[in-house]
């Protein structure tokens, strides 16, 4: 059994390309597998690997600077969910694009997972969900507002053309692991609202505490790393993702014609030129041919 790691730390990094050789060593030392990013804002990231190797990379960015604090949620894995470990240098860990957003100023109140029900049932409260269309797809809190967005970026923009809906309400917010309401809470706050909540550790943290029974969670979580999605008591669950813009695919989808496994979903069959389809089918035969002789091919 293996470790999913999803970790962030807002804090000021100088010199971010500093850490990275760094990083990408002990994480490539101790077996651990993923993607990290950092950025002058902080770091942020999913990792996998043994119980020791997983401990080793989290002690090394809990002595970053900043980083004592350093927030994440654990998960299990019967596999290797990552084909590599990347360090990636970035201008956000969570794209937003509002330089003024600065979750180390200020952020909106935390809400336990135990305590979020209470919360979103409340009928002063309206509850956004900040992530993108294709995650929202599969699974939500009940009741929740999708804003209907293809990237983060957006929801400035969506805010401003919907906020009037939502006038004397508090706002309640949630996303994966908790990461985008920091921006998001903040940016709120700074827009001169007064009640603005997340859900802290995110949906993750509300799998992993709340039971079943008692959820008020319906579908699945995606998540970003080859389990595609997670449900109660963080189990996998039952989703691909297509092979081309990595949105989760249900079993129905996966019947749908135009699906084809390793290329395309009904999402994104007019997304991609003839030559993109044709380098992913070949990635695809590249892959299968690998894992005849038990090896694992990078492109998964």
């Amino acid at each position: 059994m293996l470790i999913v790691a999803a970790l962030y730390q807002f804090t000021r990094f100088p010199d971010p390309a500093a850490l990275r050789s760094g990083l990408l060593e002990a994480c490539q030392a101790h077996g651990v597998m993923g993607s990290l990013l950092l950025a002058p804002e902080g770091i942020n990231g999913t990792i996998a690997g043994s119980r020791e190797g997983i401990d080793a990379v989290l002690a090394l960015i809990r002595a970053l600077p900043g980083c004592g604090g350093l927030d994440w949620k654990e998960s299990f894995a019967e596999s290797m969910p990552f084909g590599r470990m990347k360090v990636r240098l970035k201008r956000e860990i969570v794209t937003m694009g509002q330089p003024d957003v600065d979750p180390l100023a200020r952020v909106g109140n935390y809400v336990r997972a135990e305590d979020w029900n209470a919360l979103i049932a409340d009928p002063d409260t309206v509850v956004i969900d900040t992530r993108n269309d294709y995650e929202v797809a599969i699974g939500t809190f009940r009741g929740a507002v999708d804003p209907g967005t293809r990237a983060f970026g957006e929801f400035p923009d969506w805010w401003q053309a919907n906020r009037d809906r939502f006038a004397g309400k508090r706002v309640a917010m949630f996303c994966t692991g908790g990461i985008r309401c920091e921006k998001s809470t903040n940016y709120l706050l700074g827009q001169g609202l007064n009640e603005v909540y997340h859900l802290k550790g995110g949906i993750l943290k509300y799998l992993e505490e709340v039971p079943a029974e008692e959820s008020l969670w319906q579908g699945e979580c995606f998540v970003f790393d080859d389990r595609v999605s997670v449900g109660h008591g963080l189990k996998p669950g039952g989703l691909k993702a297509c092979g081309a813009c990595r949105r989760p695919v249900t079993e129905a989808g996966q019947q749908h014609p135009d699906y084809e496994e390793g290329v395309c979903c009904a999402e994104c069959v007019n997304e991609y030129s003839q030559s993109d389809r044709a380098r992913f089918r070949e990635r695809q035969h590249q892959m299968l041919l690998a894992e005849r002789h038990g090896k694992l091919h990078l492109g998964s």
